[in-house]
């Protein structure tokens, strides 16, 4: 007995647009998927990167500019206030509203970097105490664990210039950076100022410590 064989209808036009439209959806979906879940990534991965490269070139502006601030701190023209408004504006360029705090700090001479004011440390504590006597060598009418003087020092001193420069990063990771700032601290090597007088010398009072 011969079975009739049935052949499958062939799709209309219409049912293989639904189908296409159907796999167009559905691959659309995907990438939108996909691309939610590899977005953060790679966005944090850009920012990093540019928060790293700001960062980078800002310490390298900040060492620049502070370099020739203390360079021109050591001329008897030099003028602390101006010079280190000039350094601000330099840095600014890289770090638009970065704030800089300066700290200078003078000695006679290199020598004396750290170096404490000599006294009679009779009790070997490493400190000027129980009454020992020490030389007030800086002449400020006090014992120091460090001779070196606060400011821009006098002709012929060496100085020690650093400045903290602190910024908002333009590129802050979101969601991840805690902090809204960054700090670099940049220190120039030491620069001793020009002879343009005679240099001052070492005081010769004496004091008692505590």
């Amino acid at each position: 007995m011969n079975m009739a064989r049935h052949a499958n209808p062939p799709r209309t036009d219409e049912a293989n647009s639904r189908l296409s439209e159907d796999i167009v959806a559905s691959q659309d979906g995907a990438v939108v998927a996909e691309f939610a879940m590899v977005a953060p990534v790679f966005l944090a991965m850009l920012f990093g990167i540019l928060d790293v490269a700001q960062m980078a070139l800002g310490r390298a502006v900040l060492q620049g500019a502070v370099y020739e601030a203390a360079r021109s701190s050591t001329l008897e023209t030099a003028d602390a206030v101006v010079s280190d408004a000039i350094a601000e504006g330099v840095v600014g360029l890289v770090l638009p509203g970065a704030v800089l705090t300066t700290a200078r700090r003078s000695y006679y001479d290199f020598d004396d970097i750290d170096r404490a004011e000599a006294w009679n440390d009779s009790d070997d504590s490493g400190i000027c105490d129980n009454d020992e006597i020490y030389s007030d060598e800086n002449g400020n009418g006090q014992w120091d664990s460090d001779i070196g003087l606060s400011g821009n020092g006098a002709a012929g001193d060496v100085v020690i210039f650093e400045v903290t420069a602190t910024y908002e990063p333009h590129f802050a990771i979101p969601l991840i950076s805690e902090d809204d700032e960054r700090t670099i601290t940049a220190t120039t090597t030491f620069k001793k100022n020009q002879p343009y007088a005679l240099q001052r010398s070492y005081g010769s009072d004496t004091g008692v410590c505590d």
